[in-house]
């Protein structure tokens, strides 16, 4: 039986002997990748009590806030899927009851597991859309093989963000220790300031990989974990071009412990990095989180529909995906959890 609980929440697992994969039956959130060696999830488990979207009531629960965000956040785990929006809805599509990153983040999902493979499934009515994930875990593997398939309801062509959410947590994100790289090449920091004054990268600026320009003037290397007391960012990062694959990898040197998601360039051109580290005071983050957000997908930043279709491209690169009236598109990708001596150890292209 592949039916479990986690976190009080109805899940799926699948599994092998190195590791166990739960996926959540509401919001389909790859919620963990267990190395059952040492016990350990890279992925982000928030420090609130984690509900069922569904149950949510603005009314009756102000401890997860009360705006478009609230009915994500109160249910949000690991690994989120952002379809078809990455970002905020408009004022009209909130009022509308359009959530932030979209349905495909609070959807309710069909799991099945049979042999080596979880498959979850959801219609999204409100965008017109079917989506379909397996996630495939061999005997003996420590990758998951995972394929998508987007399909269009619709008869009209669909211009779509679709966004994996991967987000880091503590034990494994750990300040001045946690290391990453990635086939990044040309960046920009986000275009406003959501910290509410306390960013320290500059507004707006391009770089190039690693090194984002500080308004102190200094630069922050992006390949090592934040040390500062409190902060926030988000840059976007182009995936080098000329490559077929692009990738993350990050790494706990003091747990010996890596994880990689790797993709195809043309699927999911864009990576933006978010930070969040103990600086939201407002409900549910009540100033405890402390997150790494590494965000693969077809769009650069989190933003609203029109301001998606309204930039287009940034630096030539197209900033959403066309689904094809009644069509479907389909992508492919892996994610790896692994004990590890360096980055170097990982089997990346």
């Amino acid at each position: 039986m592949s039916a479990t609980s986690y976190l009080n929440r109805r899940a799926h697992a699948l599994e092998n002997e190195h590791l166990e994969v739960i996926v959540t039956t509401e919001g389909g959130h790859l919620a963990a990748i267990r190395d059952k060696s040492s016990g350990l999830n890279p992925l982000w488990s928030p420090p609130w009590p984690s509900i069922e979207p569904s149950t949510y009531d603005e009314a009756r629960m102000p401890e997860y806030g009360a705006d478009a965000e609230s009915q994500l956040l109160c249910g949000i785990l690991g690994h989120n899927l952002c379809l078809d929006l990455f970002g905020g809805p408009s004022p009209e599509e909130a009022a509308a009851g359009l959530t932030v990153h979209g349905e495909g983040s609070v959807a309710a999902y069909d799991i099945s597991v049979a042999g080596d493979t979880l498959t979850q499934s959801a219609l999204l009515p409100t965008c017109g859309l079917r989506f379909q994930r397996s996630i495939r875990l061999p005997a003996g593997a420590r990758q998951l093989d995972i394929t998508e398939t987007v399909e269009n309801l619709s008869i009209c062509d669909r211009p779509v963000a679709w966004t994996q959410h991967v987000t880091l947590g503590p034990p494994f994100l750990e300040k001045g220790v946690t290391r990453f790289e990635s086939t990044a090449t040309r960046s920009k920091v986000i275009e406003s300031d959501f910290t509410g004054g306390h960013a320290h990268l500059v507004t707006g600026a391009e770089f190039d990989w690693p090194l984002a320009p500080c308004l102190d003037g200094s630069a922050e290397d992006l390949r090592l974990f934040t040390t500062r007391e409190k902060s926030g960012a988000f840059s976007t990062h182009l995936m080098n071009p000329t490559r077929e694959e692009a990738w993350f990898a990050a790494f706990n040197p003091n747990l010996q412990l890596a994880i990689a998601y790797i993709w195809k360039q043309s699927d999911f051109p864009w990576m933006g990095l978010w930070e969040e580290n103990h600086l939201r005071t407002g409900a549910p983050w009540n100033g405890l989180a402390l997150t790494r957000g590494l965000e693969f997908g077809v769009s650069p930043f989190a933003e609203s529909r029109r301001a998606m279709i309204d930039r287009g491209s940034l630096f030539g690169v197209p900033g959403y995906r066309w689904i094809p009236a009644r069509q479907q598109v389909t992508v492919q990708y892996r994610a790896i959890v692994t004990p590890a001596a360096s980055l170097d150890a990982l089997p990346l292209s």
